[in-house]
Formats: structure tokens, sequence, C-alpha cells
């Protein structure tokens, strides 16, 4: 079997899968190929579709690879969304990234930096599998712990957990609240679930729409990125 048909498989494998494949799994539906070959099989279609200016690239997503579309068409695969997008508060991605930089993580600890109860917002973002139950923390009473998913990395075009931006990258990225208690502006994401419903966004996107952000408009406090205590990189 020739390079280039080895070359196509990938390619095609690749975008037939519903979700991230891993390069272990995409090397064996590949004749003859090991993980190694299979990783320099990718980086060569990558450097084809530059080459060719296309407009998507394969990237290495919450630990397998997936075509995904560039940012710039954002504005026009918006329009292929035939269903209203769902919604997530300022509050829900503030208890998310929480759960991100200090999981696991109890839901009294989410409430201790956020100063508000958090059980609504946690039980959407259960629903909509961005974080997940993950044991218990062995003190009394043993409280629930929580843990991001693999499709929140999924969603947020993240190969694995230690490629979460640090604390001083996010404040370079995106403005914090300032003296006034402005909230920082959350960026878009657009990436679907199973469902088709749309949940969030990245860079680059996997063939969808929005993500629209509500304001807060409950009574909940707002929380400052730097109220999330970052020791390092997540577990």
């Amino acid at each position: 079997m020739s390079e280039i048909e080895k070359r196509n498989i990938a390619e095609a494998l690749i975008l037939a899968s519903p979700e991230p494949i891993p390069l272990g799994r995409l090397a064996k539906l590949i004749p003859r190929c090991t993980p190694a070959k299979a990783r320099i099989l990718v980086d060569e279609l990558n450097a084809e579709y530059v080459a060719q200016q296309r407009a998507f690239e394969i990237c290495e997503i919450a630990g397998g690879y997936q075509m995904r579309t560039h940012s710039e068409f954002a504005s026009y695969l918006r329009q292929l969304q035939s269903t209203r997008p769902l919604r997530l508060s300022n509050a829900a991605l503030e208890t998310l990234a929480i759960v991100a930089y200090r999981q696991p993580v109890t839901r009294a600890e989410v409430e201790n930096v956020r100063g508000v109860d958090a059980g609504p917002v946690m039980r959407t973002l259960l629903e909509r599998k961005l974080i997940k139950l993950s044991g218990h923390r062995e003190v009394p009473g043993h409280p629930m712990l929580y843990a991001t998913t693999k499709r929140f990395l999924e969603v947020f075009g993240l190969a694995q957990l230690d490629d979460l931006p640090t604390l001083r990258e996010l404040e370079e990225l995106v403005p914090v609240p300032d003296e006034t208690g402005d909230a920082f502006a959350p960026g878009e994401v657009f990436a679907n679930d199973e469902s088709g419903d749309v949940l969030a966004t990245g860079e680059s996107e996997p063939l969808t729409a929005e993500l629209d952000v509500d304001p807060d408009t409950s009574a909940e406090a707002g929380v400052s990125l730097e109220d999330v205590e970052i020791p390092g990189k997540p577990h």
C-alpha cells in the first residue's frame, strides 16, 4: 500500500469519526501502520491543507484527532444552525473555570470561591456533560468530587488538561473585571454535542454554530480570574 493511500485512509477515518479518534486507534485501522507513522500522516495532511489554503485542519483534541474549520469562517457556519443555540450564563462559565483549574473539587469549594449557591449551575454543567462526578473526598460527610469531562476538552479545543492556559495567559487573552466590577467578556466557542446542541467555542470549530453567552441576570456575585487559585497544572 502506498503512502498516499495510507494518508487518504487516515483522512477518511478522521473526517468520518463522530468524535476525536485516538492516535492508537487510528494506527490500528490503517494497514501496516504504527502510532508514530500515523502522526506523520496527520502532519502531512495538515501541511497539504496549508499549501492548498483549505478552510479546515486536523486538530489534536481531547486525546484524539478531529477535523475542524478555521475560526475565520465561524460567521458563515452560524447560518447553518437550524435550532436556537443553548445559552450558558457568565455564572456557568465562571463555575466551569473553577472546576477546570481546581479539579477534583467539591461543590462547597466551588461555592467558597464564587460566594453563592452553585447547585443549579453545576447541574446545568452536568447535563451538558462538561463536568462529571469523580468520586468522594475522604473527609467527614464524603462530599462528591467534580471534574471536567472529555467533552470539555473537545468543546474548548484542548488536547489534554495540561493545555489549559495559566492565570497569566488568561489575563492576557481576556479582560478581567475592573474596579467597577464589570465582568470579563468570555470568548465565543463553537461545538455541537451528540444531540446537535451548541455548547461552546475555541479558536477552531468542528463544523457547527454558536454559543450565546447571556449576561448573568441573577443576584449572584461575579468572580475574577484572580479568585481562581491555580497551584499548577490540573491533575
